[in-house]
């Protein structure tokens, strides 16, 4: 696991934090955020923001305890999903629910940003979070 370079060397193992490639995007992103929503994390070994936000959003995401999933895509690694995504910088962090793209931001971001991000999201019926 390569990308746990950057994590937060005090932080748990979470189960909801996951690391995806080209292989199991569709099983552990599209289907999966069809029970749970699914923040992807598109980053890059060599890119500050990127080693910046990935505590951030491990951080979050263990406050959830549950109520999103942590998925973390290798840009570098997975170019085709960089290119499905349009991804124009690192890092970019797409959120997935009910199997659809519903929201995005790129760069370092707070942990504020971020569970303001997620807030709309998270504890509502897929219809009301699609919406």
């Amino acid at each position: 696991m390569p990308d746990r370079i950057f994590s937060d060397p005090n932080m748990t193992v979470d189960p909801n934090i996951i690391d995806v490639n080209e292989p199991d995007f569709e099983e552990r992103v599209i289907a999966a955020s069809r029970t749970t929503p699914v923040m992807v994390d598109f980053w890059a070994e060599w890119c500050p923001p990127c080693r910046a936000l990935t505590p951030v959003l491990e951080r979050v995401t263990a406050e959830l305890g549950g109520r999103v999933i942590l998925a973390k895509v290798d840009a570098d690694e997975n170019m085709k999903l960089a290119g499905r995504y349009q991804l124009r910088g690192f890092p970019t962090v797409i959120l997935f629910i009910d199997g659809a793209e519903v929201g995005r931001f790129s760069s370092a971001r707070p942990p504020e940003f971020v569970r303001e991000f997620l807030g709309p999201h998270l504890d509502r019926p897929a219809e009301s979070r699609r919406a």
